[in-house]
């Protein structure tokens, strides 16, 4: 076969090619809730071995900023849904308003987690505390770190408001909010 025949073959991503936005995003959230996936199972059969000890942690805990950060980034996701319909129906302005308004609120769940953070901390836990709080710490601060890098990526598919790039930074997003879903009830409800 000549190169020329090669370069004529299609070379397409399968399943992923007909996923929004660039089928890189969707490998890297793959992977991601993996990782996520191993977190919490790690959570959960530690929990198992250690009950006493993860129910007196869970209670130690703030349910309430955790319960107003679920509706925060919730919002922010609705948000960024409603900037890929703008992008979609060729308001780029629009777009970049919800956008920007994704990102606001994915500040705020920084700004609230980080309170909370204090707060615990300040209530004399930490890291090596107890199993409970080294797994709490461990899977909340890489969620953390995962919205900061959402706020960047969509940050930067904010300032060209094309629709292939707004549907790449919201389908990372929407893996910060899935993922937060899922843990919450794990890490603040489920005993």
């Amino acid at each position: 076969m000549s190169t020329t025949e090669c370069e004529q073959q299609e070379t397409g991503w399968g399943i992923l090619q007909d996923l929004p936005g660039d089928p890189m995003i969707w490998v890297l959230i793959f992977s991601e809730l993996v990782a996520f996936g191993l977190f919490l199972g790690a959570f959960s059969v530690t929990r198992a071995i250690h009950p006493a000890v993860f129910a007196a942690g869970q209670a130690a805990l703030n349910s309430n900023l955790a319960g107003l950060n679920t509706v925060v980034l919730v919002s922010s996701g609705w948000a960024a849904a409603r900037a890929t319909k703008a992008a979609r129906a060729g308001e780029r302005q629009v777009a970049r308003s919800w956008i920007v308004g994704a990102i606001v609120l994915g500040g705020l769940f920084i700004a609230i987690k980080l309170a909370e953070y204090a707060e615990e901390i300040g209530g004399g836990v930490g890291l090596e505390t107890s199993p409970f709080f080294t797994l709490y710490f461990l899977l909340t601060g890489f969620h953390l770190l995962h919205v900061g890098l959402g706020i960047v990526i969509l940050a930067v598919v904010c300032r060209r408001a094309e629709i292939s790039g707004i549907e790449t930074g919201t389908a990372f997003w929407h893996m910060v909010d899935l993922v937060w879903i899922v843990m919450f009830p794990i890490l603040y409800l489920v005993r």
